[in-house]
This record gives C-alpha cells, structure tokens and sequence, in this order.
C-alpha cells in the first residue's frame, strides 16, 4: 500500500508533466486506494496546496538553490514543492519529518542522486520563514499570491488594487459549500433541522430564500436527504444568477449550456415544476448528470437535448427566458480549479469570441419581450462586458434590462453584475440581462 505522500506525489507529478486535471486525478487515486477519511483529507490538502502555491514555493525553494529551477527533474522539483508546502503550511507536520519523507520519496522514486539536495534544500527552508519579494516588485502579487501576473494586471485595470487583493486572497484556501433547498419538497427551516440530524450544520443565508451555507460538514451527497431529493449542492453565485432569469410558472426557457444541469434545477423550482424547460449540452453522457439530478429531485419539466451552442437550431423556436451560460476562463472559481491561476493569455483571449457568436446564436430563440441571459464564471473584462457592449451594438432589436438588486455581492452598473468573490465567499460571477424589444431588423 502505497503511503499518503507518494499518492500526493505521483498526482502532482502527473499535473505537471502530463497537463492532467488535478480533481479527476485526485477522484481517481482516492477511489483506487483503501484511505481512511483522515488520509483522504490530507492528501487533498496535499494536492491542492502545492498547486494553489506553486509560485510562492518556487520562489522560496529557488533562495537556497544554485542552479534554476528548470534544470531540476520534474520529479526532483515535485519532491521539494511537497516538503516545503508541508513545512509551511501544514502546522501539524514537524519540519523534520517533512524534510526526512521527502528524502524518502527522492529515493524511491528513482532519484536517489539528488537526495542531498533535497535534504539541503529542505533543511534550509525549515530554518527560515516564508519569504515574498519586495511589495514594489512589479511580480509581488503574482508570486505572493501563485497566479500569472497577466491575471492580476487584468483584475488591478478593472477593479482597483485593494478589490484585486481581495479577490486574490480569497482564490486560496478552503472552499464554502452552499446548498439550494428543493422548494418543490421542502423549505430552508426543515432542510437544517433535517440535515443536523445528519451531523451537517447549516445556516439560512439572508439573499436568497432557499441557499444555505454549510458550516460544519460531512460529504452531502451521501445524506438520506440528499437521495431524497431535498437538496442540490450549488454555489451562491450560480443562486443569484438563477434568481436574475426571473423565469415564471408555464414559461418556456431555454438553457444552452446546461450540465451539469444546477441551473436548470434551480429555475424549474422558480417556475414550480410548471411549463417547459430544455436543458442542452454538446455532449450526450452529460444530459445524463442532468436526467439523473432532475429525477432525484423530483422536476418533471426538463427535457434534455444533445446540441451545439455555436451552431442555430432551427428546431427549437422561441422562449420567454434563453440562459446563455457560455464556456469561459474561469478566473471566478479558480479557488475550485487551482490550475486555471497558471493559464496563459493567449489562450484565454481565444474564448471572446466563441462566447460572443454563442450569445448571438442564443439571441435568435427569444420571443418577443424575452429576455437574454448572458453569464459566466469568470471576471475578465473581454469575456464579460465588451462582450455585452458589443452585443447591444450589433442588436438594435436588444435592450438592456436593469439590475436592481444583489449590490452587497459585487458590482452592479446597469444590466450587468459582476459578483465578486471578496464581497460575500462566493464564487467570482458575472450576468447581463437583455430583453427583445423588436422583431431584427424592425426599428
């Protein structure tokens, strides 16, 4: 049986030299290996740790080597990522024994060689604090805070330093759970008398009437109120976008890029399981997440269909309500998706676009005095607000439909909100609202 360590070290290594997603392959080793709760803890903490501080790692483990760290084999580099993380970050690990396994795991993983290296490396950084650079290095909150300088350039330019702090400071670390209470089954009150039964603590939040933030927790799905469909696990930002849909009992709505289906859920309970909401998605093994959510919580109003968003279908003709909740970067969730902090540029610039024509393909299944929701889950202006600039442009038989309401969560600046994940532990967010106003071409 392999230990903890090793299991944290070949995920690692496999994310660095393989591009691998680090969630799938964390799923797939703690399915693979009998692991106590405990070590499934710790070698998630492991895993999520290293890559979240990658930046900040390197630079302190470069102060205490002589040659870059590039030359290192990756396995070598892995090896000192994990000790220094451990010496750092994890109080309950004596620095000795991080530095000794992590020699350990030099030897048995064919790199026997540089074991004095690692144990001189590690040595070092255990007598030492943490460092960062000088506050006036233009590299300060990249390293500081392990995320591209590019990103922080884009948050510093459209937010401000002290909101791009924040927002930073809240891309590390644990990850707030929040639930929606099926209202077709039961109400917020019960859900938490029910759940503390079930040795899971919530509380009501104040925004929405049905989100609860879980304050102490096992795993929910494996809750009989789960399986009873009392519940769908969904993050407050994704709440608050539902909530703007605004979607009425017997209206017709459109979700083009549903699964795994949360949304979709959510705006069938606003519409109290009346009507008729189609839940799309490119890929057909995904309708399933979505088939399987709805029949677990009981909605009967989703139909499912296999469907490129970037292309027009003729087959589904108009809506009171089109969600169009695209593919983007990311730069909002990437606390849940540590490794979205390492992408490049040039391939986030490549996304606007794709966006841009799927919102002007979505546009077309709007009815008359229908509304166009545009969303995503990521805070870059290109993605977000240009993209909606120049969707009113280029769509004179569009309005603009103002936001009223949810200020507390971010920024809100005529029909677009941009929720902020330093305002209220949420998830970074944004969501534009636009309703036919003609048919096109009509003044």
């Amino acid at each position: 049986m392999k230990n903890t360590r090793q299991i944290a070290f070949e995920i690692l290594y496999k994310v660095q030299s393989q591009s691998s997603y680090s969630n799938l392959l964390l799923d797939s080793y703690l399915e693979k290996y009998e692991l106590s709760t405990l070590d499934k803890k710790y070698i998630s903490a492991l895993v999520y740790g290293v890559i979240e501080r990658i930046k900040l790692l390197d630079y302190n483990l470069s102060l205490y080597l002589k040659q870059p760290l590039k030359k290192l084999k990756p396995q070598v580099l892995t090896v000192l990522r994990l000790g220094a993380y451990q010496i750092f970050f994890m109080d309950k690990v004596h620095s000795a024994a991080a530095v000794n396994e992590s020699v350990k795991l030099t030897k048995n993983n064919k790199c026997q060689y540089a074991s004095g290296l690692v144990n001189a490396v590690l040595r070092n950084v255990s007598k030492n604090s943490l460092k960062y650079p000088d506050e006036n290095d233009e590299n300060y909150l990249s390293i500081k805070y392990s995320c591209e300088k590019w990103i922080c350039d884009e948050f510093i330019k459209n937010y401000g330093k002290e909101e791009t702090v924040n927002i930073l400071e809240n891309s590390i670390g644990s990850v707030p759970v929040y639930l929606r209470a099926n209202s077709l089954k039961t109400d917020t009150d019960k859900l938490v008398e029910i759940l503390e039964k079930e040795e899971i603590i919530c509380e009501k939040t104040n925004s929405l009437p049905c989100a609860l933030k879980i304050k102490l927790q096992g795993n929910p799905a494996n809750t009989k109120a789960y399986k009873e469909g009392l519940f769908h696990v969904q993050d407050l930002s994704s709440q608050i976008c539902c909530n703007l849909v605004d979607a009425k009992e017997n209206e017709k709505v459109l979700d083009v890029c549903a699964a795994p289906g949360g949304k979709s859920f959510t705006i069938s309970q606003y519409m109290n399981n009346k009507g008729q909401l189609v839940s799309c998605d490119i890929y057909e093994h995904r309708l399933k997440l979505i088939e399987n959510g709805a029949s677990r919580l009981g909605i009967s109003i989703i139909q499912t269909k296999a469907n490129d968003a970037s292309k027009e279908n003729d087959l589904f003709g108009e809506f009171d309500r089109v969600l169009c909740d695209v593919p983007c970067s990311g730069l909002g969730i990437i606390r849940r998706k540590p490794e979205i902090r390492y992408k490049l540029k040039e391939d986030i610039d490549k996304l606007s676009d794709l966006q841009y024509h799927i919102m002007c393909i979505s546009s077309k299944y709007v009815k008359l005095g229908g509304m166009l929701i545009y969303s995503t889950c990521t805070l870059n202006y290109d993605e977000n607000e240009r993209n909606c600039e120049r969707f009113l442009k280029e769509h004179e038989e569009f309005k603009a439909v103002e936001i009223n309401k949810f200020s507390e969560f971010g920024i809100v600046k005529g029909n677009t909100i941009n929720i902020l994940p330093g305002k209220c532990d949420t998830d970074g967010f944004f969501v534009a609202l636009f309703e036919r106003k003609s048919i096109c071409g009509e003044d």
